[in-house]
């Protein structure tokens, strides 16, 4: 199949065009929200072809993926008239959780009949309110790193983007008590100066954006994975953390409670409880290795690629049939 879909996340769309069809990334030229075609920073297979608006409006598409409210009517105006989920089989993809009046939080696409809404965890289809729109749950799927772990340096990882910005959302206001447990080196877009808007010296909390391929080997060497996230969907990088064989330091909230089982980290909505589990792997490297050895496990039988893909299929042939 021709499926147009918009680079939108590039973490999860990396698993995604790993499938067997020809995938249609929209680009123009300042590569901005609405065009940035291939990802630059993650390896994407050649059946991942970029393509200019002017050139959809003649290009056969047999699905498309809408990602955002606002991609509907830009498909429409690109494929030439032709309508997502009326004269193109479509599906919406909801990556995140809902937001503010999060009970009362209706989805976009509450009651559609012309597509399905696929959310990437239970958590997410449980708190958006979907109407009578036919929903489905699709789990993120992972392209293996592989068993990278060895824990050599005692400090915890942290990915987060925006840190700053985002506050409390990822819990970034939880971080100087954690840093006094181990220290912290945080991963991710716009971390610079975190260390000093905490009020954290530079040894207890050191930022920096890696391309995707440093940032797993560099996230294996650290003796544990920190995820203080209060509200979000679950992040793949969580997922990545455990695929690369690290125990998980969690707090218990959203998805990250189903995700991690047991023996495979500490999870808990008590600060102090993380900050302990965090001293005891930085303390331990066997119990530390012998979790993350349990995550893995774990994440390759949940979030592997195989199972994620085979899901897609499923429900792409449905949908198009």
């Amino acid at each position: 199949m021709n499926i147009l879909i918009w680079h939108v996340r590039a973490s999860w769309t990396t698993a995604f065009v790993q499938g067997p069809h020809t995938y249609l990334l929209p680009v123009l030229p300042d590569r901005g929200p609405e065009g940035r075609g291939r990802a630059r920073t993650f390896s994407w297979p050649s059946s991942a072809v970029e393509i200019a608006p002017e050139q959809l409006r003649d290009t056969p598409v047999d699905l498309v993926i809408l990602q955002r409210p606002h991609e509907a009517a830009l498909a429409e105006r690109w494929l030439g008239g032709r309508r997502p989920g009326r004269d193109v089989p479509a599906i919406y993809l909801e990556h995140d959780a809902p937001d503010r009046n999060v009970p009362e939080t209706r989805h976009p696409c509450a009651e559609r009949d012309d597509l399905v809404l696929v959310h990437v965890t239970h958590f997410n289809r449980l708190f958006w309110d979907n109407g009578r729109t036919r929903t489905a749950v699709i789990e993120h799927g992972i392209v293996d790193p592989g068993h990278q772990y060895t824990g050599r340096l005692e400090r915890a990882a942290v990915v987060v983007n925006e840190p700053v910005r985002r506050g409390r959302y990822t819990g970034t206001d939880l971080l100087p008590a954690l840093s006094e447990a181990a220290p912290l080196d945080v991963f991710g877009m716009r971390t610079e100066g975190l260390a000093g808007h905490l009020g954290l010296p530079p040894d207890r909390c050191r930022a920096q954006d890696l391309p995707q391929s440093q940032l797993h080997t560099a996230m294996a060497q650290r003796r544990l994975y920190l995820h203080p996230v209060r509200w979000t969907s679950l992040g793949l990088s969580l997922l990545e953390a455990m695929h690369l064989g690290m125990p998980v330091v969690a707090l218990a909230t959203t998805e990250a409670v189903d995700a991690v089982p047991p023996g495979a980290g500490v999870l808990s909505t008590r600060p102090d409880v993380l900050a302990q589990a965090a001293r005891t792997y930085l303390h331990d490297p066997q119990a530390a290795a012998e979790a993350g050895a349990r995550a893995r496990r774990a994440a390759l039988d949940r979030y592997g690629l195989k199972r994620f893909l085979n899901d897609w299929e499923r429900l792409m042939e449905e949908v198009t049939r």
